[in-house]
Order: C-alpha cells, then structure tokens, then sequence
C-alpha cells in the first residue's frame, strides 16, 4: 500500500474542527488542542508565490491565536518546503515514526476485562481526560474533534481491579484500525497493560473487517516504540513539525 494512502487514513481520523483549503494546503483549526489538528498539510501542489504564502499562512494561524504549524511528510510539495521553512525561522519539533501491522497473526489477549463501545459517552471520556490529563478548557475541543470522525470508532477500556488502567481509540477505514491516543495509567505502567489493551482493539477491528493497522508514535517515546515492536509493528515513515519561532 502506498504510504501516502495511510497519511490519507490519519488525516481523515483525526478530525479538526474546521478547514481551509487554501492553493493545495490544507489549513486544520482545532482551537490549538494536538498539532494534527491545528497544523499545515502541504499536501497538493502550490501555484502561488511561497514565500507569500508563507506569510499569509502566518497570518490566517496569528488571527486565529494559533503557532503557524506545517507537518512536514514525504509527501509535501513542494518537496524542499522543510529546508524552506527552516530558512525562515521554523523549529523542527515532535518528529514521529508511522508504523504498520498486518492483522492476521497477531497474539490473542490475555486479558478480556475490557469495553469497548462505538460511540464516546461520558465515563470514556471522563477516564480519557484523567489518564491524558487534559485541561479543563480542552475537553470540549476534544469531544467535538471525536463526534467529527465519520468513520467507524471503537472506544475501549481496560479495568483492573474495578477501575480504568488504560483507554485509547481505533478507527476503522478501508481496512485499516488506526490507534489514537492509547494511555495508560501511570501508577499501572510497565506491567502489560498496554500490550493487552492494544491487543484486544486490533482483534475488534478485525472482527470489524480491518486487516491491517497503523499508528503514529513520536521518536522519543522509547517505551512506546518498544511495545510496538514487540507487537509486530515496523516503520514506513517518519514526519516532523515546523513552528514558527516566537
């Protein structure tokens, strides 16, 4: 599969709460809650002057109490847009490995003390915000950025001991679960929690007819990147952020 397809697939699952398409970018406004969504995607090719474009990007982001954001894949056009960017003063942040998985053979869970349900309600979103620490003024940013995802959702939770350890999202598009957001507890940490609840949301998604998966995890994340690994995912690209230097 093309790369650029699952680049497809993040952008489509991870929902801004508004859009503007602007000469083959596309601007995402999520009132500053994730970069993914409040971030450039110089996806299609530009026919204005770039350095113009440039600063009327800055502008549109400063008029919206935003930091001027580009996520830089392969994919970008044009292609030096990270070197260009970084000319004119943008910090390179957050780079991040894209990962896959095919399904087929993946491990059966040991534990089954999960929930999962296709639509968020409040006791997931309640745990969500504790386990993410999210702050008071994002949680209905976040709400509406998850009712804006169009495509099939499984909401899961992971109990022990009669209590949330570990929540996170998968969202089924064309075949694909991608993970968003998988958390664990930090008191419940090292101790198989993330294995077992990854695990029990990719056998959802392929009873849901998902046959591959893939992820997003940020490079310095070394315990993340350990647990995919020895889930059985394996990289096919990385990306960065440039910000715009205050």
């Amino acid at each position: 599969m093309d790369n650029k397809f699952i680049e497809e697939l993040s952008l489509n699952n991870w929902q801004p709460l508004s859009t503007l398409l602007y000469d083959g970018w596309v601007l995402r406004f999520a009132n500053g809650y994730t970069k993914r969504a409040n971030s450039i995607n110089s996806i299609h090719y530009s026919t204005y002057d770039l350095n113009l474009k440039i600063k009327q990007c800055e502008k549109i982001y400063s008029n919206n109490n935003l930091p001027t954001t580009y996520k830089i894949t392969p994919f970008v056009h044009p292609e030096n847009l990270d070197e260009i960017l970084e000319e004119n003063g943008y910090s390179l942040i957050d780079s991040t490995s894209v990962q896959t998985l095919e399904l087929e053979n993946i491990n059966e869970p040991k534990l089954k003390s999960i929930q999962i349900v296709e639509n968020s309600n409040a006791e997931w979103l309640d745990n969500f915000f504790r386990l993410n620490n999210v702050e008071a003024n994002s949680k209905d940013t976040m709400e509406r950025i998850l009712s804006n995802i169009k495509t099939k959702k499984g909401f899961i939770s992971l109990y022990y001991e009669g209590q949330v350890v570990a929540c996170g999202l998968g969202i089924i598009e064309r075949e694909y679960i991608g993970l968003y957001d998988i958390v664990t507890d930090i008191n419940y940490r090292n101790k198989g929690f993330g294995e077992q609840i990854i695990l029990n949301l990719l056998h959802w998604g392929k009873v849901n007819g998902a046959k591959h998966s893939y992820l997003a995890v940020v490079l310095n994340n070394k315990p993340a990147l350990r647990l995919y690994s020895k889930i059985g995912y394996s990289e096919i690209y990385k990306y960065w952020y440039r910000v715009k230097k205050s």
